[in-house]
């Protein structure tokens, strides 16, 4: 761990491969305060940096990215054991962050995670782990494989645990309230509520004092620490009055016990803690729902055509499988034999069964329906679609929205404040109280303490941004962070690409017209294609499936234009107008004609020459899809503003915006320029979501605010967007931003009570009222509200999951 000099940390570099490199790299650490001293070693692929403290090297990692290099760091999701409140995170959070090594740090409550990046030359999970111990808590550190039934154990475990503490605390308790209240002047009464109280306190909240104390070690206090103060100043107080009554008798004052108070509260918690576990459980439904997709076997079809049943750990990248009618698809793979119509729900969200055929690609946990047939596996364990997007949906419930960083730093002051708050009642009450003052001080502080858990506060955000997230991939919307989805709801502009997002993505060559047909001309303009990366290429080659395929040289992609290549000693280009221009082409009449036909019907139109003149013009449409234009129109009636950015002409760029009702567009936009249009719209204050599929658009999904990939289009894309629409369909925009509202108004909402009940809860349990009209209250409903105050806004949280 970190200790009192100044860290010295050594960064593994990647990509930095010569003297310039590394020069680079130094020039870059030494623009950031806090590093104290920097060099890079190119022998070792390191940089050795001293900072003043740990928050720095975040900022370094990100400038040395920024510069086109890479630092070696390992990222994990952590399950964090034995936290009762937001200030358990807080202070886990604090104990990791200083640690060498540490990149970031985040606990979230809610789901019960530690979200860290360290340098693996530096530290590892068991240091984490340590470090975690120390202070009460503990990290389950396990392979994921067997993560998660570990996790589901102990959490059964800790609910059985806790359901018999509550049982016994409430068997316990309840005589305990009854002679308190109603029959303080039976015989041995107060022995009879001490000993009731005694197994309450020291056997079943236990817990409480032995976490409190491991906090006070370290400085620190939580939810343990109010608890263990005001039941143990209860339980002592009472003891020592029931033990030495004359102490008050000589005082003319009657010797108070609060055995009922002490056990009372200690039910209550037990109670509350429980029902929020449940509750919590329920938050994560669509986490286990995912999960419960994948099937426990497969059928494999060994190489001598013989079946055998195997587990799902065992399946290799290429094995072949048999799916029988009514079963659920094991791992991503393309269809070798047989046909059947696969219900990919779970992915799309769309009910209607998707037909699968020879060559189509299956995914894990889609459900087979009536048919059956053979695959080859492609992608087996955490390469699985489905797994993919499992962890996406872990990572999104696990990260934190802006509006929790506030919310954490006051869980961080909050149970010192209230400790504060209620030395502060009792001495109030000691000075002005009269001949009660001590009595109803210590009554008071200790329902001060009671009252003021910290738990709805911790649980306000996260608890909704779980169900958000989680009811966001049952619609077939992936969400990457909090961030995200608390942002949609502010967007007031939608930038789309064209090709692939309003359109099918499908092009497909209508119409072609020669100059002149030959068959070299032919071969020449596939070959190119062939090589070429852009959607209208496939489009081309798929048209000229007769020709032969012949020998190019000196192919060049020209971005944003088209490409060429040279054959027999002439050069040829197959792009838009745009390449055809620059390179002083002569156009005849007729293709000029011809081509503007076809773009005034909305086709795009390729062509294709030689260094002198134009041999051809090809048609090529891409069907508009038919939820484009509903997507639309909702979004405009939201008040948003829609912009279309395509590559494409002019004539075609028009012809889409008129059919779609999209009133802004730019034609013939390179991948560049769509990234400085989307900071364009930024600096005149919108709100900006960017919508793309392929790669030409990962500059611009990254500069946007909130960014929406395809998920359909090109991994790249898919990995740089916060939010993945898995049936490329934009309908689910508007689904999407309607979440996003929904979320933040219940987060809005469980704030509001969380505050508003310690505001109220506060002043009125250290005897306000007590002038006014004599009310002091009880300690024992002090805890009843405490506990109901978190399954409240559990609860609240919940009701997401019903909302349309």
């Amino acid at each position: 761990m970190a200790t009192n000099s100044k860290p010295i940390l050594y960064l593994p570099l990647e990509n930095v491969e010569s003297e310039h490199c590394a020069l680079i790299v130094d020039k870059g650490l030494a623009q950031i305060k806090g590093i104290e001293s920097h060099k890079v070693e190119l022998n070792n692929n390191r940089a050795v940096i001293t900072v003043s403290n740990n928050d720095v090297v975040s900022e370094a990692i990100k400038v040395i990215k920024d510069l086109g290099y890479g630092v070696t760091t390992m990222k994990k999701n952590i399950p964090v054991l034995n936290m009762s409140c937001a200030s358990c995170a807080v202070s886990a959070e604090s104990i990791v962050k200083p640690i060498d090594g540490v990149v970031n740090a985040s606990v979230n409550f809610a789901t019960a995670t530690l979200t860290v990046e360290y340098l693996p030359n530096m530290t590892n999970p068991l240091a984490l782990q340590k470090a975690v111990q120390s202070i009460g808590y503990d990290l389950l550190i396990e392979s994921e494989s067997t993560q998660q039934v570990t996790l589901e154990a102990i959490h059964e475990e800790k609910f059985y645990l806790l359901k018999q503490k509550t049982l016994w605390a409430t068997i316990l308790s309840f005589p305990v309230v009854v002679i308190g209240m109603f029959a303080m002047d039976i015989p041995y009464a107060n022995e009879i509520m001490w000993l009731l109280t005694t197994p309450v306190v020291l056997w079943l909240g236990k817990d409480f004092f032995i976490n409190a104390w491991k906090q006070a070690k370290h400085r620190s206090a939580n939810m343990d620490t109010l608890v263990a103060l005001s039941t143990g100043i209860a339980y002592i107080f009472s003891v020592l009055n029931m033990l030495y009554p004359d102490f008050w008798h000589k005082r003319g004052l009657h010797a108070h016990v609060y055995f009922e108070a002490a056990s009372v509260v200690i039910a209550f918690i037990l109670l509350g803690k429980l029902l929020e576990e449940k509750a919590k459980g329920n938050t994560s439904s669509a986490i286990k729902k995912l999960m419960g997709l994948q099937p426990k076997t497969v059928v494999l079809i060994l190489p001598d055509g013989q079946q055998k049943e195997i587990a799902i750990e065992e399946v290799n990248a290429g094995d072949t499988i048999l799916v029988k009618p009514g079963e659920k698809i094991a791992v991503d793979g393309i269809v070798l034999s047989g046909n059947s119509y696969v219900d990919e729900s779970m992915l799309s969200g769309e009910p209607i069964p998707v037909l699968k055929t020879t060559n189509e690609k299956v995914f894990a946990g889609t459900i087979n329906q009536k048919g059956s047939f053979q695959f080859k596996a492609l992608k087996v364990g955490k390469e699985t679609m489905l797994a993919q997007i499992i962890k996406m949906v872990q990572d999104a419930q696990g990260s934190k929205a802006p509006v929790q960083k506030l919310v954490d730093k006051i869980a961080g002051i909050f149970v010192p404040i209230v400790i504060g708050i209620a030395i502060l009642t009792f001495i109030i009450w000691l000075i002005l109280g009269g001949d009660n003052g001590i009595v109803h001080g210590l009554l008071a502080a200790v329902t001060v303490l009671v009252i003021a858990c910290p738990c709805a506060l911790g649980l306000a955000t996260p608890t909704a941004i779980m169900v958000g997230v989680g009811k966001a991939a049952e619609q077939g919307i992936l969400i990457k962070d909090a961030e995200s989805l608390e942002l949609a709801k502010k967007i007031n502009a939608i930038v789309l690409d064209k090709t692939g997002t309003i359109t099918e993505g499908k092009p497909k060559v209508t119409n072609i017209k020669w100059l002149k047909e030959d068959t070299t001309s032919k071969q020449v303009l596939l070959s190119i294609e062939k090589q070429s990366e852009h959607p209208s290429a496939e489009a081309v080659v798929d048209y000229f499936t007769e020709e032969q395929n012949i020998l190019i040289h000196s192919f060049e992609s020209i971005t944003g234009k088209g490409a060429k290549a040279t054959y027999a000693d002439e050069t040829y280009f197959v792009g838009n107008k745009n390449l055809i221009k620059s390179n002083n082409i002569t156009i005849a009449d007729e293709l000029q004609q011809q081509a503007n036909k076809w773009s005034n019907e909305s086709q795009t139109v390729i062509w294709f020459a030689n260094s002198n003149k134009v041999l051809a013009v090809i048609a090529i449409s891409d069907k508009i899809k038919e939820t484009s234009v509903i997507a639309i129109q909702k979004l405009k009636e939201m008040d948003i503003e829609i912009y279309m950015l395509t590559g494409d002409n002019e004539a075609t760029a028009k012809a889409i915006a008129a059919q779609t009702g999209i009133q802004h567009y730019k034609a013939e936009v390179l991948p560049q320029h769509k990234a400085d249009f989307i900071k364009e719209l930024q600096s005149k204050g919108k709100i900006v979501a960017m919508v793309g599929d392929g790669i030409n658009d990962s500059t611009a999904l990254a500069t946007a605010d909130v960014s929406i990939a395809m998920g359909k289009g090109s991994d790249i894309a898919m990995d740089v967007a916060k939010m993945t629409l898995i049936s490329s369909d934009l309908i689910k925009i508007p689904q999407a931003i309607k979440l996003s509202k929904q979320t933040v108004a219940t987060i809005k909402q469980n704030l509001f009570w969380a505050f508003i009940y310690n505001c109220i809860g506060i002043p009125i349990a250290a005897g306000i009222l007590y002038p006014i009209n004599g009310f002091l209250l009880n300690p024992m409903l002090a805890g009843a509200a405490m506990a109901m105050s978190s399954v409240s806004v559990v609860s609240n949280s919940l009701r997401l999951k019903w909302k349309k």
